[in-house]
């Protein structure tokens, strides 16, 4: 008989193993690719066996390695294996626990041949200190699965059953859950590698913590890191959408006034606004650290450019320095004054001259060749408010599909669309609907500061333009349900979270 092998311990310096151990396409390497957040580890196909070597990827808080993951290839053949062990290589009088007869098999000829691929599963669950047993909650119970598990019962580690794929009608939940526990199994998480819950990794982390004992601190700081890490990942997403907003919103273009500039100006217009999105989309979509198959370009239908110049809004009266007089209405006042300043262009231009001297235009100095322009017969375009509430919609839908997507997911996003409408929009997340709803009053300011554009010739990068992005940003950030904020967690590690994303640092084979 072989030497029974040691036993792995946990210390508080060293990493928690897990292997990732299941049947055949089950979703193994999709749960390993969704907690890495990493949608090229590994290879994921409809074909069975498609993992055929055992991989590893570590998740890091503060760049030290938390967690080691295995994941291991699909077992194929539990029952014959179940049947060669008992009938075969286990006398009944030596009365050998599980690792040893675990360890004996490891030894034979047959973990070289027909049953490799058990091997490296069983071999593994040995190495490690738990095992994640993944399950396609879509399938039956079947004998072969009961199997599975008491064979990987026979390492001597904790299992928890993983149910996979619960985002579906066909889910049979309950049914796994009754068989888990009739073999003694009553730790079980749901855990969706395509579509998780917002609260599925946590979920994870503190069911696993209930089982691993000493290890528990580790998955406890982890459990913490991840909600920090959902928390930053969304208002860093919030910020990138604010800056399109407030780019789009100040930006303005100056055209003359003739048919063919208008429609060369309207051209530019559109594209430079879907442009402005596109880069927006990639930003967030790297930031999830998603590609560009995730969410395919999709055109951005523009309609209702705004013609006319802002110069009677009130931010920009403001702005430009124009006085209103206490016995007067503030609007009446300014709308009289450039009504007067546009009708002096007919009568000459000492009427414009009087007025800037007399001080009731103290903006000249800053708007006078915008002014100018105007009376010359240019026209100012910038865009429409309807625009502005449908790119604030897609990025908001888009922001809570990839809040949502799990790494394993093949399927391109597909923002809901609103049929009752012209424009595709989507369905808004709980809050303000900004489809209908009042836009936050940032946006109304930003349409009279143009240099608070990037996309303008007259940029002005500043205080100001980074106020007003961090204001948007928190008006936006609180139409969201899946906006979170760390909560606390039991730890007993004394380990620091990290404040970058837990993601593989290497793979072993």
């Amino acid at each position: 008989m072989a030497a029974r092998p040691i036993m792995t311990t946990i210390s508080s310096h060293s990493p928690l193993r897990l292997a990732v151990v299941g049947h055949t396409n089950t979703g193994k390497t999709s749960l390993l690719r969704t907690l890495t957040r990493n949608p090229h580890f590994g290879e994921i196909s409809n074909r069975p066996g498609t993992t055929r070597h055992v991989e590893g990827a570590r998740l890091l808080i503060n760049a030290h390695t938390a967690i080691e993951l295995y994941d291991t290839p699909g077992m194929e053949d539990s029952m014959a294996l179940l049947e060669y062990i008992d009938g075969t290589l286990v006398d009944k009088d030596e009365r050998l626990d599980g690792p040893d007869q675990i360890q004996r098999f490891l030894d034979s000829p047959e973990s070289q041949g027909r049953f490799e691929q058990e091997a490296r599963v069983l071999r593994a669950l040995l190495e490690c200190h738990a095992g994640l047993y993944v399950i396609d909650s879509r399938d039956p119970v079947l004998a072969k699965h009961k199997d599975e598990l008491h064979l990987l019962a026979r390492c001597g580690h904790p299992i928890m059953p993983v149910l996979n794929f619960t985002d579906t009608s066909d889910q049979r939940p309950d049914e796994w859950r009754h068989a888990m526990a009739r073999l003694g199994l009553h730790v079980t998480v749901e855990f969706d590698t395509v579509a998780p819950a917002l609260d599925g990794e946590t979920q994870l982390y503190d069911k696993l913590a209930l089982l691993v004992g000493s290890g528990a601190g580790l998955l406890h700081a982890l459990r913490q890191n991840v909600v920090e890490q959902r928390w930053q990942r969304r208002e860093d997403a919030i910020m990138l959408i604010a800056e399109m907003v407030i780019d789009i919103a100040a930006w303005r273009s100056t055209t003359p006034s003739d048919e063919d500039a208008m429609v060369a100006a309207t051209r530019y217009l559109r594209s430079t606004v879907r442009q402005r999105e596109h880069l927006c989309v990639q930003a967030l979509l790297r930031r999830y650290n998603f590609d560009s198959t995730t969410f395919p370009a999709h055109q951005l239908p523009l309609q209702g450019e705004r013609w006319q110049m802002d110069l009677f809004h009130p931010e920009a009266l403001k702005d430009m320095g124009i006085h209103v007089t206490k016995g007067l209405a503030a609007g009446a006042m300014a709308g009289a004054t450039i009504d007067a300043l546009a009708a002096g262009v007919t009568l000459g231009t000492g009427t414009l001259i009087g007025a800037a001297a007399g001080g009731i235009w103290q903006g000249a100095d800053k708007w006078g060749k915008r002014l100018y322009g105007r009376l010359r017969g240019f026209q100012e375009l910038s865009v429409d408010e309807t625009v502005i509430r449908l790119l604030i919609v897609r990025q908001l839908a888009l922001l809570d599909a990839l809040d949502r997507r799990g790494h394993a997911a093949q399927d391109p996003i597909m923002l809901v669309t609103d049929e009752s409408s012209d424009a595709e929009t989507t369905s808004p997340p709980t809050g303000t609907d900004y489809r209908h709803g009042r836009l936050p009053d940032i946006i109304t300011s930003a349409r009279a500061h143009p240099q608070w554009s990037a996309l303008s010739e007259s940029y002005t990068p500043g205080r100001a333009r980074e106020q007003a992005i961090r204001t948007l940003a928190q008006a936006l950030g609180a139409t969201s349900p899946a906006a979170v904020q760390p909560d606390p967690a039991p730890t007993d590690s004394g380990t620091t979270p990290s404040h970058s994303d837990s993601s593989p640092s290497d793979t072993a084979s």
